[in-house]
Parts: C-alpha cells; sequence; structure tokens
C-alpha cells in the first residue's frame, strides 16, 4: 500500500433528509471515493431498493458499505439477510455489521458460536456478491483482544472492519500491533480520533495514525480507508477537516 493508492471513504451520522442529501452531494468534492451509510441513511428502503436509486440516484458509490447494528436471534439474523439483499441489488461491496449484544458475561464459546452464526450468513452474502465484516465496539462481544483471536479462530467468509477509536476506548493501546496480527482478515479501516472518553475529528485527539498508517503498509493493505465521522461536528467542518488531516499530516491525496 502506498499513500497515492489508499481509497477514502467517508461516514458520518446526518440529523434529517436535508443534512443526508448535503451529504450525498458534497462527499466527492471534498475528496472523498464513495460513502459508508449508517443505517438510518437507507433502513426504510432494505425492502425497496428501486425506490432508493429514485430518491437517492444509482452511483454504487452511495452504497459502497452499509453500516448496521443488530442482534443475532432470529429477527436480527432476518433483518441482516434483508440488508444483504438491499445491498446484493445496489452493489454494495459489503455490510458492516456491529453486534448489538453486551460483552459483560459474554464466554469464548458464545463468541465462537456468534463467529459460527456470521460466518454462514457471510456465506450467503459471497454467494449474492457482497462481503461481510465485522466490526468490532466497545461493550459488544469482540472487544478485548484476546476476543478478536478467539471469534477469527471459528470464523470464515467474515472479514474485520477495525475502528481506530473502539480499539482505544476499549483499552487497546496497540492498534498498530493489532493490524499486524490481524492483517489476513482486515478488509475495512474506519478511522477516528479519541481523547477524553469521546470520539474526535482527525487530528484533535490523542491517537497516532502514523503509526496506523505504517501498519497498513506492513500488511499491504489495499481496502477502503474510511472516516468515521462521530464527533459533535457539522457535517461540513468534518468532511474538510478530516480530508485536510488526511492530507496535510498523512500525506494521503
Amino acid at each position: 500500500m502506498t499513500m497515492a493508492s489508499v481509497k477514502v471513504a467517508f461516514s458520518k451520522p446526518t440529523r434529517n433528509v436535508g443534512e443526508q442529501r448535503q451529504l450525498f452531494e458534497s462527499f466527492r468534492s471534498a475528496g472523498y471515493g464513495a460513502l459508508q451509510l449508517k443505517g438510518g441513511q437507507y433502513a426504510s428502503y432494505i425492502d425497496d431498493p428501486g425506490g432508493f436509486a429514485e430518491t437517492w440516484g444509482d452511483d454504487r458509490a452511495l452504497t459502497s458499505g452499509l453500516i448496521t447494528m443488530g442482534a443475532l436471534d432470529g429477527d436480527g439474523i432476518a433483518t441482516l439477510r434483508r440488508i444483504i439483499g438491499f445491498g446484493a441489488r445496489t452493489q454494495a461491496e459489503r455490510i458492516i455489521f456491529c453486534h448489538n449484544h453486551p460483552r459483560e458475561g459474554v464466554t469464548a464459546a458464545d463468541i465462537k458460536e456468534f463467529a459460527r452464526t456470521l460466518s454462514k450468513l457471510g456465506q450467503e452474502a459471497a454467494d449474492q456478491g457482497v462481503a461481510l465484516s465485522l466490526h468490532h465496539h466497545y461493550q459488544q462481544p469482540v472487544m478485548h483482544r484476546a476476543d478478536f483471536d478467539v471469534f477469527f479462530s471459528a470464523a470464515d467468509h467474515v472479514g474485520l472492519t477495525v475502528d481506530t477509536s473502539h480499539l482505544a476506548k476499549s483499552g487497546i493501546t496497540d492498534i498498530a500491533g493489532l493490524i499486524r496480527d490481524l492483517g489476513g482478515v482486515i478488509d475495512n479501516i474506519h478511522v477516528k480520533d479519541f481523547a477524553q472518553g469521546e470520539f474526535q475529528i482527525l487530528g484533535r485527539g490523542t491517537l497516532d495514525f502514523k503509526s496506523v498508517m505504517a501498519a497498513l503498509r506492513d500488511i499491504d493493505y489495499s481496502g477502503w480507508l474510511c472516516v468515521d465521522e462521530e464527533s459533535s461536528a457539522s457535517l461540513a467542518e468534518g468532511l474538510q477537516a478530516s480530508r485536510d488531516y488526511l492530507r496535510d499530516q498523512l500525506g494521503i491525496s
């Protein structure tokens, strides 16, 4: 991976339809190649992909990644299958799954069972031309460093979305080391900064992104680097300030 070859995407929650339209119409001019959508930005269309295209356009960059949070019970699995189907019909590259289950009380055996369940769904997604990626999360089953090894010892057809801030919030300080250790399963990167227990715009927290980029080079990463902007900043500021940081401090043009 070279800095010139990095594919940069953007993701941020939007408060209303007008702000979502602003996001959809401005991400390219701000210097991003694609979006990774939050659930609320596509959920009302999961059974109506034609309606999504009619409302927002059929540019596949809009649905490059579909982020969703859900359970792995019967209803949650059914919903995830519907999202996979929506992703296939809108030419999404991957579904990014956050497992909405509390970490407390989860055992290694539980994590392996979750991995087997997601593996079956990952195979179904692959058969439809869509990847399935696990987004680890603070206070969700894959949270601590050992959880990653347990999960991927039992997983197949499931990639890993690394989120820098959720690692830090979960107490994992060697982010670069985790990237090097798990390079074989990483298929997506979410970058956001972190300080004083809060998500921050890139460059305004305490995380060492130069070491993160060095680790990505070491594993020859070629996927998306997605700015997952979840600070309190406005959409316009998040788009511009994050892109400026990538260019000026990390050399990602």
